[in-house]
């Protein structure tokens, strides 16, 4: 697999496709294709400038260097230093003449929020005071991949953010939280050792493991909870849930819960695009 492919992690990627998916269709007859596909060029250049930015960071920092998971560029000198940290910054780049074209159809509150959000994905494991070393990755998550891209993506097609748009948000910044919490779950022994203390790692092994169950619980219990009768077409993708539930209190740790980060990944797909249909046949 090309190196840059690797980099940009294309198992995470179905949390920046999903939200999109998910407020386009709730948008309805006012949906914009043309805006749709800028939001969802932001949302992937972001998401894969995180990406490219955490293994810079991490990778200088030394605390992937006994990493279970996925190979890491920097850490595996698959690539220098330099240059992923370039890869971050043409991510950022490339989503930010997205969001700023959206902004001049919409609104420049738009650039702040952009702003904002750049600002969170360098500041995740980058700077003096990285907050994803602290245990609040997740809140970042739920916010920008959650609300924020749900939310707006709404706005940028509707001109216009309801309460359902909110409700909507939920279980797309939980299962995305829930893809973050499986990658931090696998790395908890290694981040423990070199001082990254994820949510996984403060909370302890079970307790982390019934956080991401809770995730996915809350998921389907959001998407009930928008009181739109064919919702309930998103308890189909129940076992796959219960699968991935029980693979996790089961027990499987290291590289035992790789396959599990991707079949979540999937898991918010599939949810994604049965949520999507049942909002748009509502």
């Amino acid at each position: 697999m090309n190196k840059w492919i690797l980099g940009a992690r294309p198992r995470t990627l179905p949390a920046a496709i999903a939200p999109v998916v998910v407020a386009s269709a709730l948008a309805g007859s006012e949906f914009n294709w043309f805006r749709a596909a800028l939001a969802l060029k932001v949302s992937l250049w972001l998401q894969i400038g995180v990406n490219f930015a955490n293994d810079y960071s991490d990778g200088i920092k030394g605390t992937d260097t006994h990493r279970v998971g996925p190979t890491r560029l920097v850490a595996s000198g698959l690539a220098s230093a330099r240059s992923v940290k370039h890869a971050a910054f043409l991510s950022f780049v490339i989503a930010s003449i997205a969001g700023l074209w959206l902004a001049i159809l919409t609104s420049p509150i738009l650039i702040a929020v952009g702003v904002a959000a750049i600002a969170a994905a360098w500041s995740y494991t980058g700077g003096r005071r990285p907050y994803g070393y602290s245990g609040f990755g997740e809140v970042s998550v739920f916010i920008f991949f959650g609300v924020v891209a749900t939310v707006g993506t709404f706005y940028v097609q509707t001109q216009r953010i309801t309460l359902l748009s909110f409700i909507v948000a939920i279980p797309m910044g939980a299962l995305s939280c829930a893809i973050l919490t499986i990658n931090n779950l696998r790395d908890r022994k290694q981040d423990a050792l070199v001082g990254k203390k994820t949510l996984a790692v403060r909370m302890g092994d079970l307790a982390a493991r019934r956080a991401f169950v809770a995730l996915l619980v809350i998921s389907h219990t959001a998407a009930i909870a928008t009181f739109i009768p064919t919702a309930l077409l998103t308890l189909a993708v129940a076992p796959l849930t219960f699968s991935l539930a029980r693979q996790v209190m089961s027990g499987a740790s290291g590289a035992a819960l790789i396959p599990v980060l991707g079949k979540t990944g999937k898991l918010q797909l599939i949810f994604a695009a049965i949520f999507a249909i049942a909002l748009a046949i509502q």
